[in-house]
């Protein structure tokens, strides 16, 4: 064989090996090689990676001193202890079954790579934010063992994440398959309930309950970190918004009226779970906040993320917190809180 004929040969296999882009689809894809990034399908997914990078953060470079200092004080009622306490009961648990999900389930059956290199990036935030749970519990000098095991012990915490973890079930079935079109309704409904309902309406109420000692200049190491962790979650939540819809784009058999009906009642069980869990950490409100106000709250929030999937608002509710709104503006964060949150970039400003 002549060298000519051999350049020709492997000029031949290399293009037969070379992807071609349209086949990259975010289930189920027709490509040989879901390891091949380059080139891009999504850039959206790429763009959501790269705003988690610019977003990177540790927990143990915020300094805690003076909530080390407020919590011993005694300068804290036992209703905002108990806010404290149940926010970090809940989201300790939480944040690692969102993170147990992505590994476990939505990795495996998203076979597109920059979607994958995405939830790769989520994993690691998910990671930080558990050990931003524990830095705290640490400082605090607080038992670990009862933060970290309130999903077994308090009711509403419990309720939150059974119900989550129950659209897992199927889906860690050995014998799961998306290429039906049950399946893929499955998987569907798995990412609704960890992205929209756990990250985009659960998360919230926490969020704003612990923001809240933070606007009166109390509780600051743990409201920054709060505040860190909120703006990885807006682009958790970008980003499963975006995979939502592109796969419902790409399968449109899938979007069925019956599916439909079934993500209401999934969004109405979820309004349910979390108002709950207000009246649980607010028995006698506090901080100027009470539990018909989370009502209202996340029915607002609810309305919002099933516009985002292409479902009509149902609640009508009023926004009772609009700085809420501010805290994820990053062009006005700083001036709100006065923090270095909007500032700590490790690379370029972040855009949503």
């Amino acid at each position: 064989m002549s060298c000519c004929n051999a350049a020709e040969e492997v000029q031949s296999y290399d293009l037969e090996k070379r992807i071609n882009v349209e086949d990259k689809r975010l289930i189920n894809c027709k490509a040989v090689d879901v390891n091949q990034l380059m080139p891009l399908k999504y850039s959206w997914a790429w763009e959501h990676y790269l705003n988690g990078c610019a977003n990177h953060w540790m927990p143990n470079e915020v300094p805690m001193q003076k909530d080390i200092e407020l919590w011993k004080s005694g300068a804290l009622t036992m209703p905002e202890r108990l806010v404290i306490m149940r926010n970090l009961g809940f989201f300790s648990t939480g944040e690692s079954l969102v993170a147990n999900n992505i590994v476990l389930s939505i990795f495996k059956f998203v076979t597109n790579p920059e979607a994958r290199q995405y939830l790769l990036r989520q994993a690691f935030e998910e990671a930080i934010h558990t050990h931003a749970f524990h830095y705290i519990v640490e400082s605090l000098g607080l038992d670990g063992r009862e933060v970290f095991n309130m999903y077994h012990e308090v009711d509403s915490i419990k309720g939150k994440d059974e119900f989550v973890m129950a659209l897992t079930s199927d889906i860690l079935d050995p014998n799961f398959s998306t290429n039906t079109v049950e399946g893929q309704q499955k998987f569907l409904k798995n990412l609704v309930g960890f992205y929209v309902i756990m990250e985009g309406i659960f998360f919230y109420s926490g969020f704003v309950m612990i923001l809240s000692f933070h606007r009166q200049n109390r509780m600051t190491g743990i409201g920054e970190q709060f505040q860190y962790i909120l703006r990885d979650e807006t682009i958790h939540l970008n980003f499963g918004v975006d995979l939502i819809n592109t796969i419902k784009f790409e399968n449109p058999d899938i979007w069925t009226p019956e599916l439909q009906r079934e993500i209401y009642d999934m969004i109405d069980q979820a309004v349910n779970f979390e108002y709950a869990y207000a009246c649980d950490c607010l028995p006698d409100g506090v901080l100027g906040l009470n539990a018909d106000m989370f009502k209202e709250y996340v029915e607002y929030v609810a309305d919002r993320r099933l516009e985002r999937i292409g479902l009509k608002s149902k609640y009508g509710s009023k926004n009772p917190f609009p700085w809420m709104s501010e805290t994820m503006d990053l062009t006005k964060e700083k001036n709100f809180f006065e923090t270095r949150v909007t500032e700590y970039q490790s690379a370029g400003s972040l855009t949503w």
